[in-house]
């Protein structure tokens, strides 16, 4: 078994059934993966913010980094692997946006990234088809890319899979 782990503002996609892709402490950051059944294609990417507007320079850099430069991102990706160039067929999960360290909620990074993904989906018509999203808990998600399935650890409670 290979293991992938993905950092802050980084991604990774495979199509190498042997592959397990890790990412470590979602706190208000989420992880979104995109499940590409036709061409058994499995991408995860660790986003941090909802706008590229607060820092471009960061956006050319690492655009995973940030919502709204980190879906087009993954749908370019896919396509270039055989996937459909407009996400058709994807399946897309999202896991993490906590509300961590943010005790006055004055700036809700997780609830924020959460409905920037959201919002960003529903304009491309592409469904979501499972979250594990909000409350005030980190996250450590590892995603196997032979079957597609997604297993979630936190500190707090046990493993569970999405």
């Amino acid at each position: 078994m290979i293991q992938i782990n993905v950092g802050i503002g980084d991604y990774t996609i495979s199509q190498n059934p042997e592959t397990v892709i890790k990412t470590f402490g979602l706190g208000s950051c989420i992880a979104l993966i995109a499940l590409e059944p036709k061409i058994r294609a499995a991408g995860l990417m660790h986003i941090a913010m909802p706008t590229s507007e607060i820092n471009l320079e960061k956006s050319l850099e690492k655009p995973a980094y940030f919502v709204d430069t980190a879906v087009p991102l993954m749908l370019k990706k896919m396509s270039k692997i055989g996937g459909n160039n407009r996400g058709e067929g994807l399946i897309i999960k999202l896991i993490g946006g906590a509300q961590i360290a943010d005790f006055t909620q004055r700036f809700n990074i997780g609830k924020r990234n959460i409905l920037a993904l959201r919002k960003c989906f529903w304009k491309l018509r592409i469904p979501i088809s499972a979250e594990d999203t909000g409350g005030k808990i980190s996250r450590t998600v590892c995603l196997d890319v032979r079957n597609g399935k997604i297993s979630i650890t936190s500190s707090s409670r046990k493993s569970w899979i999405i």
